[in-house]
């Protein structure tokens, strides 16, 4: 089984994150902001990686460092599990229609992380969260994971269709990527034979 568990302790924010690769997308999010739980549990479900997520942050601040630590121990929890990253599919991408919106999410499990993000809202919050914030998740996610991955979205009007779409995407994306390939009998999917070792080649 490829699973992980990250605690993370900070001044600003205590987490505890569980995830299981070859899981059902079952969940248990707690971040103390229900927008972001939601959007969680959407990633969860939807790439059938079954995660746990608790997180006591300095919500008394602002949310920025429990939506951004949440985004990082998601992201190394995912790196950790994935290991060597033998005979992973490594790549994904998805168009992720959600009613009027559609979004593109397209990512490589490279070892060089990188966000090309183009998105945008029309309001400032969705529920309590602070939609300024969606893309530094997704920002601190990519760097924690090794991730090269791009987000764009076409066109949609509800700003909650828009980013659930996002969400949905890099999950059903996530879930290609990560999948272990029978063809490629453990072989790393890299001609350098190796993927992540701290020198961004891959």
């Amino acid at each position: 089984m490829r699973t992980a568990r990250i605690a993370r302790k900070t001044h600003e924010t205590d987490i505890l994150v569980d995830v299981n690769l070859d899981g059902s997308g079952k969940y248990d999010v707690s971040t103390g902001i229900g927008f972001l739980d939601h959007m969680v549990e959407q990633l969860s479900r939807h790439s059938l990686i079954d995660m746990t997520v608790r997180i006591k942050g300095d919500l008394h601040v602002d949310q920025h460092h429990t939506v951004e630590d949440c985004g990082i121990a998601i992201g190394q929890a995912v790196s950790a599990a994935l290991g060597d990253k033998a005979g992973i599919g490594r790549y994904g991408q998805v168009y992720s229609p959600m009613d009027e919106a559609l979004a593109r999410v397209a990512l490589d499990i490279s070892g060089r992380p990188w966000l090309v993000w183009k998105a945008a809202f029309t309001v400032h919050k969705l529920g309590e969260m602070d939609t300024e914030l969606f893309e530094h998740w997704f920002h601190s996610f990519a760097q924690a994971a090794g991730i090269t991955l791009h987000i764009e979205v076409f066109y949609g009007q509800n700003n909650h269709h828009i980013i659930e779409g996002i969400y949905k995407g890099l999950a059903r994306a996530l879930r290609t990527a990560v999948e272990l390939d029978p063809r490629k009998g453990g072989a790393v999917p890299s001609t350098k034979g190796l993927l992540g070792d701290g020198t961004l080649n891959g």
